[in-house]
């Protein structure tokens, strides 16, 4: 009888032991299911914002072009103006993009797998 007793008190102890790592295990994988949803969620959110932006911008830059059109007598100069105008942005934002976007994003997204 005595010899039965270590035995099931091992085998206790590895039972509970098999189910601490079980449970473990699990809440990693529910950890990881809410880290990723939210960073999804907030990045999906972030490009139907995006998406809004863009084509308010798209509309905005046709009128801007279609009134300064009226103005220089031309609408193609007009155009013209706005197309070279966004051409030196983006000049300037691909030889910043390191410090302006790709450090700022990569931030962002850390900071929200760290929450």
């Amino acid at each position: 009888m005595e010899t039965q007793q270590p035995k099931n008190a091992l085998e206790s102890l590895f039972e509970s032991t098999s189910n601490y790592v079980e449970t473990r295990v699990e809440l990693a994988k529910l950890k990881t299911v809410k880290k990723s949803s939210d960073v999804f969620s907030t990045l999906a959110s972030q490009l139907i914002l995006g998406g809004v932006g863009i084509i308010f911008l798209i509309l905005l830059n046709i009128a801007i072009g279609l009134w300064l059109g009226e103005l220089l007598g031309k609408t193609y100069y007009a155009f013209f103006l706005l197309a070279f105008t966004y051409f030196i942005i983006g000049l300037i934002l691909y030889i910043s993009r390191d410090k302006w976007i790709k450090s700022p994003l990569a931030n962002s997204i850390i900071k929200k797998l760290n929450e």
